[in-house]
């Protein structure tokens, strides 16, 4: 399986008393991450809308395994999980500079109609757009 890679660097304003990265700036970079491979496949936010669908999220796991650091150079690794329900589940993974794993996380998105009717499959266009992405990351 492959993943896609976004790189970021921990900013001054990202850290917090214990100088370490505010915890909830790793649900920010979960979020450059997946918008960066979505993006890739037609699938961001504003391409999803464009198509008249929106996908919220309405899942979210994240583990903490070590602290990210000011000025360091983090790695995005973010794939996306086959599923057989009309919801995108993005797996991220945030890599620091020596290798090691930072944090894990999820994100899972059902999609809607613009009105947010629940859609209970995906729409043919957004079902090919996933065909390619997953074809990509070899899933």
């Amino acid at each position: 399986m492959r993943y896609h890679e976004t790189k970021i660097i921990v900013r001054f304003n990202e850290i917090d008393a214990y100088r370490v990265a505010w915890h909830g700036h790793y649900v920010a970079w979960m979020e450059i991450g997946r918008n960066a491979l979505a993006g890739r496949f037609d699938l961001d936010a504003f391409q999803l809308a464009a198509l008249g669908y929106l996908g919220p999220v309405v899942g979210l796991e994240l583990k903490f395994l070590r602290p990210a650091r000011f000025n360091e150079e983090l790695t995005i690794q973010t794939t996306l999980r086959r599923t057989d329900t009309a919801t995108l589940e993005f797996n991220t993974t945030i890599v620091g500079p020596d290798g090691k794993k930072l944090a894990t996380g999820v994100t899972t998105h059902a999609l809607t109609d613009l009105d947010g009717v629940l859609q209970f499959q995906l729409p043919t266009v957004i079902a090919e757009r996933v065909k390619r992405l997953l074809a990509w990351l070899e899933v």
